[in-house]
Formats: C-alpha cells, sequence, structure tokens
C-alpha cells in the first residue's frame, strides 16, 4: 500500500515506485516453437479434416497394425465370437431343417431309425458348442457329422476355409506388432544436447549415438536435417522446409559400425546451413536439427529407424562429450553413465563464415584458452603451497612437544646471550 500523504509526499511515493519498476528488468520469455519430431522420435504431427476415410479399409492389414493393443485385442476377440455365433447359427437352421429339434426324433434316433445331420445338436447352445468345436478343431466327440445332409458338409467345409482365415489374419497382425521395427529403435539412444566445438580447425556440430543391445543394426546410416520456417523470395511461406547437411564420415559408403557409442560430426562449412550462424546468434534461430538412424535388425532383418531432433536450446557452444570407452583387461568396456556428458572447451564464439575470413580468431582463442590453463594451474599449485604450510603451522601450535626450547650460552665476558635454534 501507498504511504500515507501527512507522512510521504505522494509526488515522492509514486517517483520512487517508478523507478522500482525501471530498475526490474522485464524477461519475457520467448514462446516455444513446437518440435516437429519429439526426443523420443515421435512424429508431433495431428492429421485433421481427413474426408477419404475409406482408404484405411484398402489396406486393412496395415490399419490392424497400426491400432493400439487394446483395439486389437477387440476385434481379434470380436472376430471369433461372431464367426461362432453366424455359423452356430447356420447348424441350428440345418438342423431344424432337418427336422433333428422334433422330440420325436430323440427316440427314433435311438432306434437306429432316424439318421441326423449333426448328432447330439438338439438347441441352440449345442449348436454354438459344435460351432466351437469345428472352428478351432477341437473334437470332443459327443456331436459329430453324419453323411445325411450335404448342405451341412458344405456349412462345414465352409467354416474351416473361414477360420483360417481369421486365424491367419490375426495371428499375422499380432506378430508384426510385437516385431515391429520401433520397438528395436527403443534401444537406440542419443545424447540428450548436441554440441558445436572445434575439431580439426573447424567448427562442427556433434551429438552422440549408441545402441544398447549386443545384437547389431547392420549397415547403419545416418542423416541430419534443418527443419525451419522460411519464406521465398516470391512470398511462399514455407512452414516446414527441410533442407539436407553432410554428414562427415571418411567412408564412401556413408555407413557406420555402431559397436560402441559413436560421436556423429558436421562440419560446419558453406554447405551447411548454420554457416552464417554464431554463439549469440544461436539461441534467437528459430530451427530444428532432427537426426535420423537407419539399419537392419541383425536378428529378424527388419529395416527400423530411430528418431531425436535438437533446437536451439539443446546445442551446447563450446563443449566436447567426455569419452566413455576404456580398455579394461583387454575388453573394451563402454560407460553409459557419461553418455551425455560434456567438458567446456575453448572455442571461438563467431560465426563458420567469419572464422574461414579471419584464421587468426582460431589462434587467439587457442592462446587465450592456453593461458587462463596456466594461470588455473598457477593459482592451484600456490593455493596447496599455502594450505600445506597453514597446516604445518597449526600442527606446530597445537602439539607444544615440537616447539623448539630457547638455550642460553654464556660468553667469556660473563655475558648471557640467549638465541633459539
Amino acid at each position: 500500500m501507498l504511504a500515507r500523504k501527512s507522512i510521504i509526499p505522494e509526488e515522492y511515493v509514486l517517483a520512487r515506485i517508478a523507478a522500482e519498476n525501471l530498475r526490474k528488468p522485464r524477461i519475457r520469455d520467448r514462446p516455444r516453437k513446437a518440435r516437429f519430431i519429439a526426443k523420443n522420435g515421435a512424429c508431433n504431427l495431428a492429421h485433421k479434416n481427413i474426408r477419404e476415410q475409406g482408404r484405411f479399409l484398402q489396406d486393412i492389414f496395415t490399419t490392424l497394425v497400426d491400432l493400439k493393443w487394446r483395439h486389437t485385442l477387440v476385434i481379434f476377440t470380436m472376430s471369433f465370437l461372431c464367426s461362432w455365433l453366424l455359423f452356430a447359427m447356420m447348424w441350428w437352421l440345418v438342423a431344424f431343417a432337418h427336422g433333428d429339434m422334433d422330440p420325436s426324433t430323440e427316440s427314433a434316433t435311438n432306434s437306429t431309425k432316424w439318421t441326423p445331420c449333426v448328432t447330439c445338436v438338439r438347441s441352440f447352445t449345442s449348436a454354438f458348442l459344435f460351432s466351437i468345436e469345428v472352428q478351432v478343431t477341437i473334437g470332443f466327440g459327443g456331436r459329430m457329422m453324419t453323411e445325411e445332409c450335404p448342405l451341412a458338409i458344405t456349412v462345414l467345409i465352409l467354416q474351416n476355409i473361414v477360420g483360417l482365415i481369421i486365424n491367419a489374419v490375426m495371428l499375422g497382425c499380432i506378430f508384426m506388432k510385437t516385431a515391429q521395427a520401433h520397438r528395436r529403435a527403443e534401444t537406440l539412444i542419443f545424447s540428450r544436447q548436441a554440441v558445436i566445438a572445434v575439431r580439426n580447425g573447424k567448427l562442427c556440430f556433434m551429438f552422440r549415438v549408441g545402441d544398447l543391445r549386443k545384437s547389431m543394426i547392420i549397415s547403419a546410416s545416418v542423416r541430419i536435417q534443418v527443419v525451419r520456417k522460411t519464406t521465398t523470395p516470391e512470398g511462399e511461406v514455407i512452414p516446414i522446409h527441410q533442407v539436407d547437411i553432410p554428414v562427415d564420415n571418411p567412408i564412401e559408403s556413408n555407413n557406420i559400425f555402431l559397436v560402441a557409442p559413436l560421436i556423429i560430426c558436421h562440419v560446419i562449412d558453406k554447405r551447411s546451413p548454420l554457416y552464417d550462424i554464431s554463439a549469440a546468434d544461436l539461441a534467437l534461430q528459430d530451427l530444428e536439427l532432427i537426426v535420423i538412424l537407419e539399419g537392419v535388425v541383425e536378428t529378424t532383418g527388419i529395416t527400423t529407424q530411430a528418431r531425436t531432433s535438437y533446437i536451439a536450446e539443446e546445442i551446447l557452444w563450446g563443449h566436447r562429450f567426455v569419452p566413455i570407452v576404456t580398455e579394461e583387461e583387454g575388453v573394451y568396456a563402454v560407460d553409459y553413465s557419461k553418455f551425455g556428458n560434456t567438458v567446456k572447451v575453448a572455442a571461438p564464439r563467431c560465426s563458420a563464415r567469419e572464422l574461414d575470413e579471419k584464421p587468426s580468431i582460431l589462434i587467439q582463442t587457442l592462446q587465450k584458452s592456453e593461458l587462463s590453463h596456466q594461470n588455473s594451474l598457477r593459482k592451484r599449485n600456490s593455493m596447496r603451497r599455502n594450505n600445506s604450510i597453514r597446516r604445518s603451522n597449526s600442527m606446530r601450535r597445537t602439539n607444544p612437544s615440537l616447539i623448539v626450547p630457547k638455550v642460553q650460552f654464556i660468553t667469556p665476558e660473563g655475558n648471557q646471550s640467549a638465541s633459539e635454534t
């Protein structure tokens, strides 16, 4: 509340409040742009207003595989129940048309004067049980076919064919859902953050990728794309403009041997979309770098794909990944607890274009980092020396036995002099 007028003048209070508001910087967070690819590889895309829904039914098998598990299990159960009920109704009609439902035929059957189409089918419940026995080939033996009705034989053949088709489609659908390629991609991991540092005298964009399983990914290849909103000279706005950027790989086939975690490097040169971006401009850029890893699963032979993305806030300028592969007793060991750890290194804050135009910037940056490193070493050594001196002095104060006593010497003239050794 404002102070009372009788104590503090109103003009002074208003001026003070205005000055306090001016001193406090108002930080407005920039609205975060929606990611095109999430960190777990899922596409952040919603399909709306699809009018031709019948196209999904034309490829019914793919539609069943893409459904969620609860929907697949419901369809799996209902398909069998509906087929059993449908053929149970057909068996009941066959028995009713032949007269097997008439109570008078039961005594005739016992006296071997009447032959039913299906034995022991005298109600809809028994017809339903016989339908299940026929389709799943259980065959308890109480109900069986006879050669009395050709129509019943036709229904038997038809039900066997329909049951085999349902089994093949449903079991194949469940197998494909359990062996989908993206399940294998769950064990392909990427570093949470990417880095930009100097490698071989060039600014490079780097990230780390690894495989948690011992079974390898055959013919693994990595692609990087930059997705950003652009406007053409004609004024056309492209909301999702994809640009491929090259990956530095000395192998001509562009395949990687993913037996251990690797650091994938992209040299920022004239072909790179990051060529004109400096460290100060990186935070203001509205871009997203999508990383795609493709390969063939060694155990199943299915092609798999793992994806992730990096936005400007997830790119660390002037950092480098720590090594995680060590040799222990003749075996290379990988410490995944340090998979995403980085250390700060010397790197120019300018763009790659400025670095190419003025190579002296890199030399000056390295020299400054070397001087700062030497200064830090000197400070550390001096601090250690001071700490050791303080410890020795404190030990002398606390332990009186270490104090050397004073010794008096008598000179020939008779004068006494005290000295401390």
